[in-house]
């Protein structure tokens, strides 16, 4: 079976850093033990970076989240903590998104990258209600026979009641939410 596990946003900024908040430091050590896992049993990790620039501040999302965070070449924009370790290992690659779900045209080249035979496709990381739910719509859309999985325990979100309401959408999408 072809497996992926796809770690989103895990980064300085969204841990301890301009928009850090203290559940998301408490996933440090699962996410890292499941990146292992996935890679010492032959399967591929994507890390997604949310990705900003120094005019972050004139976009959309800058107008209605006015808190500069995750800016290219910043120290935030960085995995956070021992996931470091991964960045220049085999079988992981990486993705700078600039918004909260991977682009249309990028998933396309993912798939041609990975093939269309993805079995399973799990999701861990930051923030449930807004990019983990946003990248989960993406691989839904684009790999509609795979299953989608959810590891509940290695998500979180700033605000506990828009994760768990995240969680109970991902399930209205078909995704299974193990660990919840």
């Amino acid at each position: 079976m072809s497996k992926l596990l796809v770690v989103i946003d895990y980064q300085k900024d969204f841990v301890d850093g301009a928009l850090g908040f203290e559940k998301a430091a408490t996933l440090e050590q699962g996410i890292y033990q499941k990146v292992t896992k996935y890679l010492e049993e032959g399967y591929k990790v994507m890390f997604t970076y949310d990705t900003h620039y120094q005019e972050y501040l004139q976009t959309r999302e800058g107008k209605n989240l006015p808190v500069p965070h995750c800016i290219k070449g910043t120290e935030g924009h960085e995995l956070y903590g021992s996931l470091k370790d991964f960045v220049n290992t085999k079988n992981t690659f990486h993705y700078e998104k600039e918004g909260f779900g991977i682009a249309p045209k990028d998933m396309v080249k993912f798939t041609e990258e990975l093939g269309e035979d993805l079995k399973e496709i799990e999701l861990v990381g930051v923030v449930t209600n807004i990019c983990v739910i946003s990248n989960l719509v993406m691989f839904q859309s684009q790999y509609r026979n795979a299953d989608l999985i959810i590891d509940g325990s290695l998500c979180s979100s700033f605000d506990e009641d828009l994760h768990e309401k995240a969680l109970d959408v991902a399930i209205g999408l078909q995704a299974k939410v193990v660990n919840r």
